[in-house]
């Protein structure tokens, strides 16, 4: 049985300190500096392929794993599928129950009312920032994001000539460094099509 950590932050700028301090009795940390919107991390990966039967993995915040309900039960599916455990620190502690099955059940139980009540959270705030929005809007106070490019600006030219004289959209963005989504935008908003 060995104590494996996870620790994640969701940006490089910010640091893991905290995490890994709260992580120091465990045999093996894996971290990772990326947002928990997607479960393809690196280190998520590695540390779920390194985990064998009988191991724990503790992680200081359940939403260092992930962010929504479907990537944490996935998650927490492979963990259960390899034959270990998951051990979230500012969960209530099952210490003193005796029998590992009824330990493992409500230590289940609890993780899964902590999922449904963090994205019963996640969409409230959402909710409110689209109400807020909507206010701002009426109010005549919201201006929304600023577009990253102008039509005449030199980079989007080039990416609309690159574009047009038969580049694909993934060497358009490698030559111009603009993201396939935010291209696309562009082209739809300033009516840029191929024959």
């Amino acid at each position: 049985m060995t104590k494996i950590g996870y620790a994640r932050v969701s940006s490089k700028e910010q640091n893991l300190d905290r995490q890994l301090q709260a992580l120091e009795g465990v045999s093996k940390v894996f971290s990772d500096k990326v947002s928990g919107a997607t479960t393809e991390r690196p280190q998520l990966q590695a540390m779920l392929d390194y985990i064998r039967e009988g191991d724990i993995v503790v992680v200081a915040e359940l939403d260092r794993l992930g962010r929504n309900n479907k990537d944490l039960t996935q998650i927490m599916n492979i963990i259960q599928q390899k034959g270990a455990t998951l051990e979230v620190q500012n969960l209530p502690s099952m210490n003193g129950i005796e029998d590992d099955n009824l330990r493992r059940l409500i230590n289940n139980l609890v993780i899964e009312l902590y999922k449904y009540q963090a994205e019963s959270e996640r969409n409230r705030i959402k909710e409110r920032q689209a109400q807020g929005i909507v206010l701002a809007k009426e109010n005549g106070k919201f201006k929304g994001g600023k577009p990253k490019f102008s039509e005449n600006d030199p980079r989007l030219q080039l990416a609309f000539k690159l574009y047009l004289d038969g580049s694909t959209e993934k060497d358009v963005e490698r030559q111009t460094g603009i993201n396939r989504r935010t291209f696309q935008r562009y082209r739809n908003k300033f009516n840029i099509h191929r024959n």
